[in-house]
């Protein structure tokens, strides 16, 4: 039974669920980093919010950990690259928790705009300043998002809502997605020059971190409005601090700092700054949904294989599972035959899948073939961690996928490229789900795979088979299963040979020193 850890408040549905699925949950919020240090070996599952850190020396001691569900978008608090190294699925909750915190944006940009804070606390201090909370509209005002995906589309909905007009940076956005959401897209600077109000709403990356420098700022209209409901780092405080001082920046409103929980922050008593304690997600129904939906993601991958908004793996949906499972084994399967057979730094790598398996979600297949063909050069690899250590070592990756144009219906090759030859393995699934190899080097055969193996490559001539079987026969080798493949009479020759036991390499040995063979190399599967 899987068992998970909860080191976050989490709501009390989320533990019924992990117990309804059929996990075994441990709830125990409040941990220091080093009572989760001793106690996270145990564990196949981590769920956390924000205040867990997962720190690379945590996931050094987290030996049987599978997979981290943040109940969130944010993800800063998880050593993402550690974890893929360790092969831990690091999911997070993106949708949980968007609409709250699009509208606590919008609720900033009406704070902002009426200074209602600062007329808040005048008002109950007795005074009548009526004149110094002289406010602006916000119809016809532009609002600028950097970030146009879930939240900020959200943002930009509402704020069209209110007569606004929404002008959006963000590279992945498409001409056709801007129409649709009635906004349009600009490049940075653009967006700079033309906002009234600017909204925050993209991850803090390095291409993110401190995208409003005094550099932007400069750039901006004079007595714009700063709103920032996403990551503190996105903006450098000191600068703000600047333009607000100078007039510049007529006010802003942040909801995050770069270093929280933020006590102590230059921005703080300012008149023309709002603060809230990143509240951004902090609603009720919030909570409850973000809660829910890791318990139900997390438990659906320890019990299924089913793979949903994960940071640093392929998504699998749980329909998509059990459909894909046996085909995630053969490529896995064909990786590991490419991979043991090769001797030489790898180059490239090139996956192509043909007939019914080319409509499926092919990305965990890839994933799993690299599984294969690294595994023999680095042993500690799996789906998570294959497609990084492939790119670090820069190992090219090619999928090509197309309709049947064979007998199979679904048909699966991986061509490894080394720095001396390419070589390359296909195979299919049979009506039992079992895996065959189906072509070798480019010469057909039907060989079923199994735990031992002989591959040897010959020259097609009379005794080979003879020769080998009395070699194998002479140091008491039992062969299961033996199959043959040649490019054509007389030529290249391939045979597969099923054994009862791990070959001994003396063996080996022996087999490649009889006539007319090329290469013999004992296969483990």
């Amino acid at each position: 039974m899987p068992k998970v850890l909860i080191s976050d408040k989490l709501s009390p549905r989320a533990i019924d669920i992990f117990k309804d699925r059929g996990l075994d949950v441990d709830f125990k919020p409040g941990l220091t980093p080093e009572e989760l240090k001793d106690i996270i070996g145990q564990y196949d599952g981590l769920a956390i919010r924000s205040a867990t850190k997962v720190t690379p020396e945590i996931l050094e001691a987290a030996t049987n950990l599978k997979v981290i569900g943040r109940a969130g978008i944010g993800v800063d608090n998880v050593n993402i690259p550690e974890a893929t190294q360790r092969g831990v699925v690091v999911m997070n909750t993106p949708f949980g928790n968007s609409i709250t915190t699009a509208e606590h944006a919008i609720a900033m940009i009406f704070a902002l705009a009426r200074q209602i804070p600062q007329a808040n606390e005048s008002t109950h201090d007795g005074k009548w300043e009526k004149s110094r909370f002289m406010g602006v509209e916000l119809t016809s005002k532009t609002l600028g998002i950097i970030g146009c995906g879930n939240i900020g589309s959200i943002v930009a909905s509402r704020a069209i809502g209110l007569r606004m007009k929404v002008v959006a940076y963000d590279p992945f956005l498409s001409p056709e997605r801007a129409l649709e959401l009635g906004v349009q897209k600009v490049e940075l600077d653009e967006l700079f020059s033309r906002s009234d109000f600017i909204s925050l709403h993209t991850p803090l990356t390095d291409k993110t971190r401190d995208i409003i420098d005094a550099e932007a700022i400069d750039k901006m209209k004079d007595g714009v409005r700063i709103i920032n409901c996403a990551r503190g780092g996105l903006i450098v405080e000191a600068a703000l601090k600047a333009g607000l001082v100078s007039g510049k920046v007529a006010g802003a409103a942040l909801d995050v700092f770069a270093e929280e929980p933020a006590k102590d922050n230059d921005l703080f008593g300012m008149d023309n700054v709002v603060a809230t304690p990143h509240l951004g997600a902090a609603t009720t129904e919030a909570q409850e949904n973000v809660a829910l939906q890791v318990a139900e993601q997390m438990s659906d991958y320890l019990m299924t294989g089913a793979v949903m908004n994960a940071i640093n793996m392929p998504s699998i949906s749980a329909e998509e599972a059990p459909r894909l499972k046996p085909f995630v084994r053969l490529a896995e399967l064909l990786g590991l035959f490419a991979g043991q057979l090769t001797e030489t730094g790898i180059q490239s790598v090139q996956i192509e899948f043909e007939g019914e398996v080319a409509e499926l979600n092919t990305k965990p297949l890839t994933a799993a073939a690299l599984v294969g063909v690294l595994r023999p050069l680095l042993s500690d690899v799996n789906m998570v961690s294959a497609p990084v250590m492939a790119k670090e070592r820069g190992i090219g990756l090619t999928e090509v996928t197309r309709d049947q144009q064979g007998a199979y219906e679904s048909y699966i090759r991986l061509t490894v490229k080394t720095e001396r030859q390419e070589r390359s393995v296909a195979g299919t699934l049979f009506s039992n789900g079992k895996p065959r190899i189906i072509q070798v080097k480019g010469i057909n055969m039907d060989a079923e795979l199994s735990e031992h193996m002989l591959y040897v490559e010959n020259e097609d001539k009379p005794g080979f088979i003879g020769a080998l079987g009395t070699t194998l026969g002479a140091e008491g080798v039992n062969i299961a299963t033996f199959a043959l493949g040649r490019d054509e009479p007389g030529g290249a020759a391939i045979a597969l040979v099923a054994v009862d036991d791990q070959i001994a390499c003396e063996v080996i040995d022996k087999v490649v020193a009889l006539p007319l063979v090329v290469q013999a190399k004992a296969l483990s599967f």
